[in-house]
């Protein structure tokens, strides 16, 4: 079971995407407005680009495993997690592996995969779930690849979340920090650092520092190339397209930086690899030669 996030997959979907998100919650018309916009200025008109990159990767990872089944399963959008579990089911599936298109884990977000899928499934079938894989070798290497031999200051980044979670000791920040230096170390860089990225105005503390207060930080010491590698996502999602393609870059671009980010990793073969061996380990099923 290949989870992710989802995303409305045409314009007219974003008010339901979005109130799904919160619980059914109305959403403010100017933030509503501001959310239509960027999803147009991607355009998405018609059809997500962004649904078919989960789509071409659980494909790809389904050619790679051979004999296993992947389904696709959508926090908040279409097909739904239990409708996918629904589907292994019915396929005579009795062991579903659960790996969430997101290497870290948080009780925010992981848990909340598993719990749509554990409800599912409804004991019809055996559940192994993959808690995170923020340092699988597969993946470090994957992403030093793409900063290695950079003369830039690399920045990693991930989705920020509200900085309660630290106070019961989840580990989301501590296994965000642990690949960043695994890929730093991997791929020899000179200068880096870390931000959090994207945060929601809830009027509550979210973790810091913010990327666009980060390149302000990174201007004032002397820093004009940057080179943004978000470890937190695996795909082309709003969050890179717009927060950092958008928003970022046009900061950068009023404080004079150079400004890059890596190519997402989305169904690259190679990360493919990383998935299906994740699944493979799991069942105990060899690759093959």
């Amino acid at each position: 079971m290949l989870m992710a996030y989802g995303s409305p997959e045409r314009l007219d979907d974003v008010p339901a995407y979005y109130s799904d998100i919160r619980g059914g919650r109305d959403i403010p018309p100017e933030l509503l407005a501001d959310l239509v916009e960027r999803y147009r200025r991607l355009g998405i008109e018609d059809s997500s680009p962004l649904n078919s990159i989960t789509e071409e990767t659980r494909g790809a990872l389904e050619r790679e495993l051979g004999d296993v089944p992947v389904f696709t399963g959508m926090k908040h959008w279409t097909p739904r997690i239990a409708e996918a579990a629904n589907a292994a089911v019915a396929s005579g599936a009795d062991t579903v592996v659960g790996l969430v298109l997101a290497p870290h884990y948080s009780s925010m977000s992981i848990a909340g995969y598993r719990q749509q899928l554990e409800r599912g499934l409804g004991g019809r079938a055996e559940l192994a779930f993959i808690e995170s894989w923020h340092d699988e070798p597969g993946f470090v290497e994957l992403l030093a690849e793409r900063v290695r031999g950079t003369d830039a200051h690399v920045v990693f980044t991930a989705h920020s979340l509200p900085a309660r979670i630290l106070d019961s000791g989840d580990p989301y920040k501590e296994q965000l920090l642990e690949t960043s230096q695994l890929v730093a170390e991997r791929a020899a860089l000179e200068t880096w650092s870390f931000s959090f990225q994207s945060e929601s105005q809830t009027g509550e503390p979210w973790l810091g520092p913010d990327i666009l207060d980060h390149l302000r930080e990174l201007h004032a010491r002397g820093v004009r190339d940057v080179l943004v590698c978000p470890v937190g996502f695996v795909a082309d999602h709003l969050e890179i397209r717009w927060d950092l393609d958008h928003e970022a870059a046009e900061l950068a671009g009023e404080l004079g930086l150079d400004f890059r980010r890596i190519e997402m990793p989305n169904a690259d073969p190679a990360f493919v690899q990383v998935l299906a061996a994740l699944v493979r380990r799991v069942l105990a099923v060899p690759s093959e030669a």
